[in-house]
């Protein structure tokens, strides 16, 4: 399956991205791609797209890395909502499902004294 995503290029700590069409199996890093679509340079935030080829792409099955998809909805070239790329607190889904199956809490429930008997070995 092709996928549309970024390509890291570029120096330490001097990220550049090819924006690439790629077999989805093959690293990120490394590996011949398809067809390269566009550039995006996060420090100068200089954006260059093959809006023709991408439309192309899309049109033949290719799937949007998420990043993409928000870069180009952006950019005008799709039309649609961005992605939300962070995960939800994890705090904030257990406060969700906790109020639903809460413990019983230690002062409603009445406790029972038992004696205890000494045991002898």
């Amino acid at each position: 399956m092709l996928v549309i995503r970024l390509f890291r290029t570029g120096k330490k700590n001097q990220p550049s991205f090819k924006i690439v069409v790629i077999d989805k199996r093959k690293s990120a890093t490394k590996g011949p791609y398809v067809e390269e679509v566009g550039f995006y340079n996060p420090l100068t935030k200089e954006k260059v797209l093959k809006q023709e080829r991408v439309k192309y792409w899309l049109s033949v099955g290719a799937k949007l890395s998420p990043t993409v998809h928000n870069l180009l909805v952006s950019e005008k070239i799709i039309e649609g909502k961005k992605i939300p790329l962070h995960k939800k607190a994890k705090a904030l889904e257990e406060n969700k499902f906790s109020s639903q199956s809460l413990p019983p809490q230690k002062g409603s429930e009445k406790t029972e004294k038992v004696e205890e008997t000494p045991s002898v070995f």
